[in-house]
């Protein structure tokens, strides 16, 4: 399935020079875990009050894009130096859910889409990680199988922010695209399951 998640390795590459820089700075895999948590609910802010401050629509936008970069960031840095851990795992599995809730819970103020779309789309966001964390306790490895994983619907806000930064020409068509993703995340939990089981 296409998922921006098969660009990880061309985006992890350019990575590396940061990478190193971290190193140097001694900054922990754990300590840019905990600050990706953090951006994710000053996003969650800005996202909230977008509608009364269009700039703010722009800081989403590239917030997900810095998010998306920390999420490779600590997952490099404790595998390239030796520096994996329990509680670092624990960490980083618990914050993307909270931090996808913070930051998608603002949805349900966007008088473009109906409460009840939004609603399920934030819970299938939690359901989905559920069902890559839950492949590894089935088969041993984490699975992030899209589409609709955490890398595209970061994609698709961060979008959509750019678009409503712009123009509100999109109000019309917001149910269609949010339910859209939401039928994809189905499929992505679905694809996650059943690959564990099968050990695809």
């Amino acid at each position: 399935m296409i998922s921006i998640y098969k660009i990880k390795p061309k985006f992890q590459k350019l990575l590396m020079p940061l990478l190193k820089l971290f190193k140097k700075l001694g900054i922990s895999p754990n300590t840019i875990t905990f600050s990706s948590i953090l951006l994710s609910f000053l996003l969650s802010y800005f996202l909230w009050n977008a509608f009364e401050n269009s700039l703010y629509f722009l800081f989403v936008a590239f917030g997900l894009l810095l998010r998306m970069m920390l999420n490779a960031l600590d997952g490099m840095m404790a595998r390239i130096y030796n520096l994996q851990s329990k509680k670092g795992e624990v960490l980083n599995e618990v914050g993307d859910i909270i931090s996808d809730t913070a930051i998608y819970f603002p949805l349900i103020l966007f008088e473009s889409i109906e409460i009840e779309i939004a609603i399920i789309f934030i819970a299938l966001a939690i359901i989905n990680e559920f069902c890559g964390l839950l492949a590894k306790v089935v088969s041993g490895n984490r699975r992030y199988d899209g589409p609709m994983g955490k890398s595209d619907r970061a994609f698709l806000i961060g979008f959509i922010c750019i678009i409503y930064y712009f123009t509100n020409k999109i109000d019309p068509y917001m149910n269609t695209v949010i339910f859209a993703a939401s039928i994809l995340m189905i499929i992505s939990s679905y694809l996650r399951l059943t690959k564990s089981i099968t050990n695809e």
